[in-house]
């Protein structure tokens, strides 16, 4: 049996206290779980659920207060510096008003190894081409990146990722300002590439319809993590009856787990144990 890409092993993190007399602030908690090679993983969670927190530990920028986390049986740093480890991070303002184009920002990261006075030799250029090709970009490849819809960017930044031939792919908020027709076409990409390039892809996401559409797995994060295989694989259809609710309000007082369709009857019951918060009196905050 083929080795997990990622394994967790009881994995806690926690900030330092912001106060002297203060606890530290413990964004995470004994999480376990293996990332199987080839597959795609969501973790879904609140804002504040420890999800940044998994993925900055995942790509060696944190260390756990406790635990390890192993990333291609080497540590998140190594792996990461060898190439193994593609990122997409949150739609980052700073590289939209940059003045390259689309072509560019992919040159730069396929090039980062190459000194500047050698310049960007014709393979790395065929390369980004490539890479361009795969995400189908090529129409929008000499714009610049300011100009494009966020659909249009997120295939600018996966390319970026796969610039330098990656294993594992991960994305964070990938479809943050992509409307639900570009969220299908970008579950469609990943799928595509997952198989073209035998990537094993993590999707971090607030948002049901990201995590829903196309995963083998869903793994909801809040603080502590649980991780359930629906037998025919996560589908929309059944996300949508079990977070049919008022999301932001549920995911702060219960762990919400994938089920088999024919589960679905169950979980107004479980949603029946939820209390909403009490109306707020007038004037106050």
């Amino acid at each position: 049996m083929a080795e997990p890409v990622i394994r967790y092993l009881d994995l806690s993190f926690a900030y330092p206290p912001r106060a002297a007399d203060a606890r530290p602030a413990l964004a995470i908690e004994h999480v376990t779980l293996d990332v199987e090679p080839g597959e795609r993983l969501g973790i879904l969670g609140p804002n504040g659920g420890g999800k940044s927190t998994l993925l900055k530990i995942t790509l060696g920028q944190l260390q756990p207060t406790s635990g390890r986390v192993e990333v291609l049986g080497l540590p998140p740093r190594e792996a990461c510096r060898r190439g193994l480890v593609g990122s997409v991070p949150q739609k980052p303002d700073a590289e939209m008003s940059f003045p390259l184009s689309a072509r560019q920002v992919v040159e730069l990261a396929a090039a980062v190894r190459v000194p500047f006075w050698k310049g960007v030799s014709r393979e790395i250029k065929a390369h980004v081409s490539h890479c361009l090709s795969l995400v189908g970009a090529e129409a929008f490849a000499e714009r610049h990146v300011g100009s494009l819809s966020g659909g249009q960017f997120q295939r600018v930044m996966i390319a970026r990722a796969l610039a330098h031939q990656p294993r594992l792919l991960l994305l964070d908020e990938p479809t943050v300002g992509v409307d639900p027709a570009g969220q299908q076409q970008f579950s469609e990409l990943l799928n595509r590439l997952r198989r073209e390039l035998a990537l094993t892809v993590v999707v971090v996401s607030h948002d049901i319809r990201t995590v829903a559409a196309g995963c083998d797995r869903v793994a909801c994060l809040s603080r502590t993590l649980h991780s359930h295989v629906a037998p025919e694989g996560l589908t929309p259809a059944v996300l949508a009856e079990v977070f049919r609710h008022d999301v932001s309000a549920i995911f702060g007082e219960l762990h919400v787990h994938a089920h088999p369709a024919d589960q679905c009857d169950q979980l107004g019951a479980i949603a029946g144990h939820f209390v909403p918060p009490p109306a707020r009196k007038a004037g106050e905050p």
